[in-house]
């Protein structure tokens, strides 16, 4: 027996919504990857940063956000992050070595924000 126009309208609605569906759950699928990827992120960073000065872990969130004010978000932690993201042309000279832990220049450290 032949399907009429009203049953085929139904089943490409019935196939349409199945479809809204599935486009739904592989967004939430994509935004749980998205958030888990972010969260990984975080605290492996957050562990490299408490690796290199431990003292941090000791820090209230406040304390933190106030470190954060005065070294992170400066100028020069600007320039270096730019530095670092845009690839250097080659050069005939040697690359200088990265200094050691031991040879970090801290003297031209800005700082911004609130003194406290």
């Amino acid at each position: 027996m032949k399907k009429s126009t009203a049953d085929k309208l139904n089943n490409v609605d019935e196939q349409i919504r199945q479809l809204e569906e599935q486009r739904k759950a592989l967004r939430k699928t994509e935004r749980e990857e998205k958030e888990k990827e972010r969260n990984r992120r975080l605290c492996k960073r957050g562990g490299i940063v408490e690796k290199h000065i431990p003292d941090l872990a000791t820090l209230t969130d406040e304390q933190f956000d106030i470190f954060a004010n005065k070294v992170l978000f400066t100028e020069q932690t600007k320039r270096i992050i730019s530095e670092i993201l845009t690839p250097q042309p080659a050069t005939s000279r040697p690359a200088k070595p990265p200094k050691s832990d031991g040879d970090i220049d801290t003297g031209q450290l800005t700082t911004q924000g609130n003194e406290s």
